[in-house]
This record gives structure tokens, sequence and C-alpha cells, in this order.
């Protein structure tokens, strides 16, 4: 079992999941590193990292591709251009990505939450993703979504992060995660 004073979570801090994920690393000692830029709303500001301009250019990707890869539009591009290249720190920090939220018929994670969950699939990182419609955990395996039970945190560095909407049973998911991977 992980030492927590030895891990550090790497998040958004935004409300919902990543508020969540913070609150529990904060309560089991857990360090953080919140990834924002300017003018970007966050709940939490533990380990609070503001990214330069410079920074989210190095992390550029193109919305076009990032729209076919999830079979959806984005609006407010320059908004949601910095989300997601914040979304990608988030992801290269941590050995492995946790995520809650909902895994569509296509596969993909709703929102923008979905370009973590491709991104980590893209760096071949252990992905994890509580579906909270599905009421369980599910593992990325090469190519497919494969239920999984009780998952545990094993790498000193992690990303959590999810949907803005987290629902009681998500709440708890994130909860029991971290009661079996900390004590």
């Amino acid at each position: 079992m992980l030492k927590p004073e030895n891990c550090t979570l790497y998040s958004g801090g935004a409300r919902g999941a990543e508020s969540e994920f913070g609150r529990l690393a904060e309560k089991y000692g857990i360090a953080e590193v919140t990834y924002s830029f300017e003018g970007h709303r966050h709940e939490r500001e533990a380990g609070l990292r503001v990214l330069s301009q410079e920074e989210l250019v190095r992390k550029d990707v193109s919305l076009t591709y990032v729209s076919k890869l999830l079979n959806r539009t984005f609006t407010n591009a320059e908004r949601m251009r910095k989300i997601l290249q914040t979304v990608m720190y988030q992801v290269d920090s941590g050995h492995e990505v946790f995520i809650v939220g909902v895994i569509q018929e296509d596969g993909t994670v709703k929102g923008g939450t979905g370009w973590g969950a491709e991104f980590a699939k893209i760096c071949n990182k252990p992905l994890y993703v509580f579906g909270q419609a599905r009421n369980a955990w599910f593992k990325w395996e090469k190519v497919e979504w494969v239920s999984v039970e009780n998952p545990v945190i094993t790498s000193t560095d992690f990303t959590g992060t999810g949907t803005r909407f987290l629902e009681d049973n998500g709440r708890q998911a994130i909860i029991d995660l971290y009661k079996r991977s900390f004590g």
C-alpha cells in the first residue's frame, strides 16, 4: 500500500469530481498540483499552478482533431483550447488516470473530460473511469472498456479528474478508491 505522504494528485480543481479528488487528497495528506490558467474558475487552490501562455502553447492541440476524435464539436474555441491544454498537463503529470463521468456508446467519455481519457489512451497510461450511469468502474484495455471491481491507486503520481456534475455514486466511488488505496 502506498504511503499518502509520498503521493501527488494532479487535477484541475474544478467543481465536481476534481474538487472531490482534491478534498480527499487533503484529508489523506496527499500533495496536490492543481493546474489552471489565468481567468479560469476553480474550487480548489491547493498546489495551484497557473500555467503561463508559453506553457499552454506547448500543449496546443487541434480542436478539429479533438472534435473528430470525440465525435463532437466544441464552442468557445479560445477557452476550450486552454481547458484542453490544461487537461493535457494533468494527464501528462500522472502515471495513472482516474476519471468519474459517463462512458458514451461510442466509447468516448462525455464532456471535456473525454479529452483527458483520449489523451491518456494516446499516452498509453493506465486509465480507469467510474461510469456514473452504469454505477461501475471500467479500465481501458488497449481497444475496449473492461469492467473492473475495486481499482486501487498504485502510482505515487496520479491524475484525478472528471465531470462537474458529480452524483452521489460518483462521490462514493472516489471515497472508496481512496480508502482502498490508502487505508
